[in-house]
């Protein structure tokens, strides 16, 4: 893998079968080779994407006790601060703050009283009062395209359109808005924004400002770079869509590393399936009129993402034991005038 393919995605809302076959069978190869491709004419209105990145900037340049009043709850809606989170099997946080969001869903809504993980409503900043709305327009467009992706990617499979549509009625998807500050040379090459990590759930959809930094493990394993192309987003297979393919797909390790002096912002939006919604590779595997075994039990989709979360909070947990007592805190960031 030299170069991440791009892949024109506009014929997903074509009427015509053919043509959604089509992109469906490049971004199948590309999920079977690389892991990772850009997607361009996603149909995601550019000024949404600009407005959604300029309130989110002006919440993060805020002094960080303005920031900490919606810090993040059990549901893990809501701000992370800077070292909050530690990569599995990594040795140091990341050196990035994030706002994370999800469906809404009342508290009265029967999984948030059931007490199902990652269910329950949003909350939100007073300030900027336009980063509710901006990120909320944003979670339901890019939720849009995840599921033209998707059926493409069933089209591709050789299974009906709406596979994953039937799976996704209420979908587990997290959107976070992602800042990374300037990061010192004195921290080291050991310090990243992101350490090297695969995602968890279905699939990922990737905004990143022009600012670079992302890295993707190949082949031959060698990082090779991710770099910004005008317009795009770049989508990555999770675990969860290697292991629901019988491991065709590849979900593949990245990371990200900020030495651009430069403050470095992206919105990852994890597009994963309701929690509830069986994840069997027998599914996709019927479909392809083979005789391969599958190679992993069915599993609901919420389990394995809940499951992977806890794991990584217990890896947290192991270094805090060796460090000693506080030994991983939050990282203060230094306060960022808007630029």
């Amino acid at each position: 893998m030299r170069d991440l393919p791009i892949i024109d995605v506009t014929d997903l809302r074509s009427k015509d079968l053919e043509r959604r076959v089509a992109v469906g069978r490049k971004i199948a190869e590309a999920c079977t080779t690389a892991g990772f491709f850009y997607i361009v004419n996603h149909g995601v209105s550019q000024i949404l994407i600009d407005t959604a990145i300029a309130q989110s900037l002006a919440f993060f340049h805020q002094p960080l006790e303005v920031k900490a009043r919606t810090k993040a709850n059990k549901t893990f809606r809501g701000f992370h601060g800077a070292g909050g989170a530690l990569m599995y099997g990594a040795e140091r946080p990341d050196f990035k703050e994030f706002f994370q969001i999800g469906l809404e869903l009342a508290e009265d809504d029967p999984d948030v009283v059931a007490g199902q993980p990652l269910r329950g409503p949003n909350q939100w900043p007073e300030t900027p009062t336009g980063f509710r709305p901006a990120m909320e327009a944003y979670y339901a467009a890019i939720g849009a395209c995840g599921a033209d992706l998707l059926r493409g990617v069933a089209l591709a499979l050789n299974l009906p359109e709406s596979f994953f549509k039937d799976r996704y009625a209420k979908p587990l998807q997290r959107t976070q808005a992602i800042y990374y500050p300037p990061q010192p040379e004195e921290m080291g090459a050991d310090q990243y924004g992101v350490a090297p990590h695969t995602d968890y759930g279905c699939i990922t959809l990737l905004y990143q400002d022009d600012v670079g930094g992302l890295e993707v493990l190949n082949r031959d394993g060698q990082w090779v770079e991710g770099p910004p192309v005008p317009g795009s987003f770049v989508i990555n297979v999770g675990d969860l869509l290697q292991r629901w393919t019988n491991d065709h797909f590849l979900s593949n390790a990245h990371r990200v590393r900020n030495t651009s002096n430069r403050e470095r912002f992206s919105i990852a939006s994890f597009y994963d399936p309701s929690y509830d919604a069986a994840v069997d590779p027998r599914d996709i595997l019927s479909a392809r009129n083979g005789s391969e075994a599958p190679r992993h039990a069915p599993i609901a989709a919420g389990d394995h993402i809940w499951g992977r979360i806890v794991e990584s909070g217990r890896h947290r947990k192991e270094k805090e034991a060796q460090t000693g007592e506080g030994g991983i805190r939050e990282i203060q960031i230094p306060e960022i005038q808007a630029q």
